[in-house]
């Protein structure tokens, strides 16, 4: 995550999809590593709650009620942020943009509301903030890359073992009720993982 995102210390960042599992890991990631704020974006307050008290993230915004791009903006004095982690695609591109400061990167690992953007998309902000936009996916990975990966997460062990780094398990279903699984992920609201056991 900080290798494709350009993270530095002092830097802010915005986590979408921010009671997700990989946001969580990235919200505590980022406190670990110095960010100056941490701004999130969930579809509940109840998310949003979470990942400000419980997590430590600086501020969240509800996309459903919200004009997140708008509200960072006004919580930044309209400076933006260094870094965007987005799961989104088409459908948040424009506020990416809008939200980048001057010489920020925003990284896409994933595309959950499609891969074509919405016609009047304004490209200008990549030209006049000098925006770096980037993509990343795990799984095209060569094996060394993931090695490194899980070797830089290796350094983080004691952090987990002291309480600062926590695990977050939402529901924990048997291998056979692995459609109440799916039903129970489809709804949207469980904050870090779904896991299903195989005895």
């Amino acid at each position: 995550m900080y290798l494709v995102g350009g993270f530095e210390k002092g830097k802010s960042i915005l986590w979408h999809a921010g009671a997700s599992s990989v946001s969580i890991a990235g919200i505590q990631l980022s406190k670990a590593g110095g960010a100056s704020n941490i701004y999130v974006t969930a579809g509940s307050q109840e998310k949003i709650d979470f990942c400000v008290k419980e997590l430590g993230a600086t501020a969240g915004f509800n996309y459903k009620t919200q004009n997140w791009s708008e509200e960072i903006l006004k919580v930044t004095d309209g400076r933006g942020v260094d870094v965007v982690i987005d799961f989104i695609g088409a459908d948040y591109f424009q506020g990416n943009l809008n939200v980048g400061a001057r010489d920020a990167t925003i990284v896409h690992l994933g595309a959950l509301s499609g891969l074509t953007l919405p016609k009047g998309v304004n490209m200008g902000p990549i030209l006049w903030k000098r925006l770096t936009v980037r993509g990343s996916s795990l799984r095209s990975r060569d094996i060394e890359y993931q090695g490194k990966l899980r070797d830089k997460l290796e350094t983080y062990l004691p952090l987990f073992e002291d309480g600062t780094f926590k695990i977050y398990v939402d529901k924990v279903f048997p291998w056979e009720k692995i459609v109440e699984a799916h039903e129970e992920m489809e709804k949207n609201t469980s904050k870090g993982k779904i896991i299903c056991t195989i005895s």
